[in-house]
């Protein structure tokens, strides 16, 4: 079990967030409901019935993708399972006997938006598509998302499936987290290889707005009849961060494009106050303590009101860490949060080598170690 140590910032640099922050003046847009929110801190900037449960469709799989790929042995080759595959709508073009691995599943979800592949991913994972959806569910529960349920891990619509934009722009956060989901779904085109037996094939993605609109760096379409067209995105801009969800808009390409124009210009940059001295405790060193430090230098958090916001940095580090400790050894994790609200880890590593305590004289062997040596001597 990890200790959290409480780290004050400096004077100058306590800030706080408001989630309920004066939203961005009324933008004219096609979807039935819309946010744009800080990939940082989450606030939101511009909502338009953002808490309203709606269905999602294939955005969907952002969390089916997401799980695919925490799921480990991702470069395992299988065989996909025959009546997982036969399903309706989009794909990744799987065919009963391919091999396949757990990685291209999740690329095929996120750019030709397999349904296919989210539920061959499906049955590999949990056994079953029912099982799978209890763990994007438990998943959705630890992350807050209050009007979200998952039926099915492709979007088909299933009874209670849907989401609120809120929610979605939540789950794209945390996936964007994630460095192979953020790689796979901002890439335009991916060459991999699949099939029986596997061969070279390229997937293109249906996001549109990675080509249309500079900076965006993905997340997922989405359609249904049911659904409408939906849309994540994620773009940066000057080193601001923003997230848009459109649920049910005509014109989502247009709308994203519109909304990051307008929020840009409303949003700033702020620098993080990263104490200057952190320790954690050491163990069988002639050292107590152990100095830590982050091993590169951190991006600015995007906020829109910067008077309000309230980081805090806690140091979460095991009770001690034991010796011996070589500089740029991973030692703890600096959590940077908002009012109890974690918003970002970072790795902190010791800043220092710690050598056993009195290594500098060896101990005494113990007369087992001794024997053995005699052994060695005999026969050697």
């Amino acid at each position: 079990m990890k200790r959290f140590i409480a780290v004050s910032a400096a004077v100058g640099c306590i800030l706080s967030v408001d989630i309920q922050a004066v939203y961005a003046e009324d933008i004219e847009v096609s979807a039935k409901a819309a946010v744009v929110v800080s990939a940082d801190t989450g606030e939101i900037i511009y909502s338009k019935n953002s808490g309203e449960k709606l269905p999602m469709a294939s955005t969907t799989k952002i969390m089916s993708a997401l799980l695919c790929l925490e799921s480990g042995d991702l470069y395992e080759p299988f065989t996909v399972d025959t009546d997982a595959i036969r399903v309706e709508g989009s794909s990744m073009g799987l065919q009963e006997g391919d091999t396949v691995t757990k990685y291209a599943l999740a690329c095929g979800m996120l750019l030709p938006s397999g349904n296919d592949g989210a539920n061959a991913a499906a049955v590999k994972i949990a056994g079953s598509l029912e099982g799978f959806a209890e763990l994007m569910n438990d998943r959705a529960q630890k992350l807050g998302l209050t009007k979200t349920y998952f039926v099915t891990p492709s979007g088909l619509e299933g009874e209670g499936h849907g989401s609120s934009a809120e929610d979605m722009a939540v789950l794209a956060a945390e996936a964007l987290k994630n460095d192979l989901f953020r790689e796979i779904c901002s890439s335009q085109t991916m060459k991999l290889e699949y099939g029986n037996p596997p061969y070279t094939r390229w997937l293109k993605n249906t996001n549109k707005l990675l080509s249309m609109y500079d900076g965006t760096y993905g997340v997922k379409t989405g359609f249904t009849d049911e659904a409408g067209r939906c849309l994540v995105s994620a773009c940066e801009r000057e080193g601001k961060r923003l997230i848009c969800v459109t649920l049910n808009a005509p014109d989502d390409w247009n709308d994203h494009m519109k909304l990051y124009d307008n929020c840009f210009k409303k949003v700033k940059t702020q620098e993080l106050c990263i104490p200057c001295e952190m320790y954690v405790n050491l163990a069988g060193s002639q050292k107590d303590v152990l100095p830590v430090t982050v091993g590169e230098e951190l991006a600015d958090f995007t906020v829109y009101n910067a008077d309000t916001v309230d980081f805090t940095y806690t140091v979460a580090a095991p009770p001690f860490v034991y010796a011996p400790v070589k500089t740029g050894d991973k030692a703890a994790e600096l959590i940077i949060s908002d009012n109890g609200r974690e918003l970002k880890r970072i790795p902190l590593y010791a800043a220092e080598d710690a050598e056993y305590k009195n290594s500098e004289s060896k101990p005494e062997k113990s007369g087992f170690e001794k024997f053995i040596l005699k052994v060695k001597d005999i026969f050697s």
